[in-house]
């Protein structure tokens, strides 16, 4: 006798059984080791239990991966962040795909909320990868049939898969949590001119004005000189949008810039806290009053500052996992979430 399903209900799944009505069978979601616990909250946010699934390493350094249940003609979504250990990560997620394909899985989703290597999605010197590219289509051949994503550094990276992308935006998120703090004259800065675009739909998002900072990038040591301000900072409190925040060198120059123009206050914001190398020790020396990010990459306790505030995109990715099972509008989920802010 086959499992009850779910059933659609309103905006979400209610619980009506196993699974969520759909195309695909049964619906299921495992997880890598990179960030199990976001993948709990999406499992909670649909209301089903994560799959059991074993993810480890030999004494060879060989990763192994054994799916605990049957997933034959199921609806399967695999959360992985392309995070430290990127590349363990990265060949998690291609294994767990090649194995759940194999297991005869109806269908198979890579769940994606950071995909790492996207800083690399063009040959802007001579000799020089395309690794993005590389990764998007390792994940294709592996067997997924689809993506789904969360703000990818470049929109083209889109591009570079081989299967459909789903990719979402946390954006709307960060900006409700800065207009529910009704800051004094607020203006968005954008900390170089490839993030303007990002910086520009911010600002609209919480009615201000936009301000960016023009520098250039030496070399490929993470180093970078800032040399102008464009627009007016002076008496206002200022919120820093980036997608990511890796070493922190970018954002905290930003921050210093931003208060030598008579910046009354500086806060900050990013999708992804990748925190690497110095990160966490810039933050905390820089004249920042607070570091919003979300949970699309794992922060361990030890780099949670008392003045990051870490937000969840579980409900927004498991909202978004629904409506990709039971084939519903996957930009409904945007409007859903704008309709709850404006009440």
């Amino acid at each position: 006798m086959r499992p009850a399903r779910w059933t659609q209900a309103g905006n979400g799944a209610r619980r009506a059984g196993w699974g969520v009505a759909g195309n695909y069978g049964q619906l299921t979601i495992f997880a890598g080791n990179a960030n199990p616990e976001l993948a709990d909250e999406m499992c909670a946010y649909i209301g089903i239990p994560l799959g059991r699934a074993d993810v480890f390493k030999f004494a060879n350094d060989n990763t192994f991966v054994r799916i605990g249940e049957s997933v034959r003609e199921n609806d399967v979504f695999v959360v992985q962040s392309f995070a430290a250990p990127i590349n363990d990560s990265i060949m998690e997620m291609l294994i767990m795909v090649d194995t759940i394909k194999r297991a005869s899985a109806g269908r198979v989703t890579a769940v994606i909320p950071y995909f790492g290597y996207g800083r690399t999605d063009k040959k802007d010197q001579p000799r020089v990868p395309i690794t993005a590219r590389l990764v998007a289509k390792l994940v294709g051949v592996s067997g997924a049939d689809r993506v789904l994503t969360l703000d990818l550094h470049a929109g083209q990276i889109q591009g570079f898969f081989d299967v459909p992308v789903d990719e979402m935006s946390a954006m709307q998120l960060v900006a409700e949590h800065f207009a529910q703090k009704r800051l004094t004259d607020p203006v968005v800065v954008s900390p170089d001119l490839g993030n303007t675009k990002r910086a520009r739909n911010f600002a609209e998002a919480i009615d201000a004005p936009l301000a960016i900072i023009e520098k250039r990038r030496i070399g490929n040591r993470d180093k970078s000189e800032v040399l102008n301000l464009i627009g007016s900072v002076a008496g206002r409190s200022v919120v820093i949008v980036d997608d990511e925040i890796d070493t922190a060198g970018s954002i905290t120059q930003a921050a210093e810039v931003c208060l030598a123009n008579g910046a009354a206050a500086v806060y900050a914001s990013a999708i992804h806290p990748v925190l690497s190398g110095p990160a966490v020790e810039r933050l905390a020396a820089s004249p920042i009053q607070e570091v919003v990010v979300t949970n699309s990459i794992a922060v361990p306790e030890a780099k949670r500052l008392p003045k990051l505030t870490v937000l969840s995109v579980g409900s927004l990715l498991g909202e978004t996992i629904q409506r990709i099972h039971t084939g519903a509008s996957v930009s409904a989920a945007y409007r859903a979430r704008e309709s709850v802010a404006s009440g």
